[in-house]
């Protein structure tokens, strides 16, 4: 079937022309940590601030991607690998459109957040690790699912039952600490490290 198959590219309109219709760079801002961390808050307080300032975005969150594209898979190291490929090709789909992409997702492992970063291509990447402890999380739980955690409701969660890996020292990494700063700080930190991209590279 592969045989049969002719990617074309050549006479598609391409990515600068459509930036410089835009007046904007597309890359991507790759929000992850741990369920209730804020990622998703903090994409949709960043969005706002982006969209009021005449920027295009899209926000690709988890919750909403599994409940459409990726709605027949389940958590298994399979099938979580699968849930990233096919959200950072969309990704890529939006940056080559020149729009802002706002992904959250919990993106555990690292070879997951590697496997976004070389898929979408680590110039239009911006890996952001929105950290807060399981501790604080389950104390937050916005979703009631850390309560069904400790009721034995819920298996395979991430921090629990199956392993979140942290940034390592080195890593091309921006932390945001949502347990020690308030939502409009963690915001300004943000924009203030993507402040340089938004102009389109013509």
């Amino acid at each position: 079937m592969a045989d049969n198959i002719y990617p074309e590219f050549a006479r598609m309109l391409d990515r600068a022309s459509k930036e410089k219709l835009l007046g904007q760079r597309g890359f991507v801002i790759w929000l992850y940590g741990l369920s209730g961390s804020g990622k998703s808050t903090v994409a949709n307080a960043l969005e706002r601030r982006l969209h009021a300032e005449g920027l295009l975005t899209q926000i690709l969150d988890g919750d909403n991607i599994r409940s459409g594209l990726n709605r027949n898979l389940g958590f298994s190291d399979e099938d979580r690998a699968e849930n990233i490929r096919r959200i950072a090709e969309v990704a890529k789909l939006y940056v080559h459109t020149g729009i802002i992409t706002l992904a959250s997702f919990i993106t555990p492992a690292r070879a997951l957040r590697q496997l976004a970063r070389e898929t979408i291509g680590a110039e239009d990447f911006i890996e952001v690790y929105v950290r807060a402890s399981f501790d604080a999380c389950a104390a937050r739980d916005p979703k009631g699912l850390y309560a069904k955690v400790a009721a034995g409701q819920v298996a395979q969660f991430t921090g629990k039952d199956s392993s979140f890996e942290e940034p390592v020292h080195g890593e091309d990494t921006f932390v945001l600490d949502t347990e020690t700063h308030g939502l409009d700080a963690c915001v300004e930190q943000l924009y203030q490290q993507i402040r340089p991209r938004l102009q389109p590279s013509l």
